[in-house]
């Protein structure tokens, strides 16, 4: 009997051998150029439209300001106006828009507008420009550190 049991597992290892060698060839076919078009719907339906560190850095550094609209298909991130308590004459407000799926400095870009109370009416006032920039570090230093973090992570 033992010689039937090692012709019945040989029959076996022949025959699962026999299957991974017709699944390797049919896999051999996916190697192709052209991805199935439910493949590129379904990658579209599941990323962002813009860099993911990008964003996720701006909304950390925006998560102060209430938000007016936050589009991460056109990465583009408003805030409404925002008065610090300890200088409520004073107001601001952001608008980021994420201008590529690179992560890059030049696909950030910040505006902000300010405002302060004169004889109880908000009156436009200029943004220093190390404001804006600022911001900007912020937003690209954040971004770095997420992107370093999921590929050492």
């Amino acid at each position: 009997m033992p010689k039937l049991t090692v012709l019945a597992l040989t029959g076996r290892r022949t025959a699962t051998l026999a299957l991974v060698a017709v699944a390797a060839v049919g896999l051999s076919a996916c190697g192709g150029k052209e991805r199935p078009r439910a493949d590129l719907a379904a990658s579209q339906v599941t990323t962002i439209g813009v860099n993911s560190y990008l964003w996720r850095a701006s909304l950390d550094a925006l998560s102060f300001m209430p938000l007016l609209q936050a589009d991460s298909s056109g990465g583009v991130i408003i805030t409404d106006w925002y008065a610090n308590p300890g200088n409520p004459g004073e107001r601001m407000k952001v608008t980021v828009s994420i201008l590529d799926r690179d992560l890059r400095a030049d696909a950030l870009r910040v505006a902000a507008s300010r405002q302060i109370a004169q004889g109880g009416t908000w009156v436009d006032a200029p943004v220093q420009a190390a404001t804006v920039q600022k911001l900007e570090e912020i937003i690209l230093t954040r971004a770095r550190d997420l992107r370093r973090g999921a590929i050492e992570g």
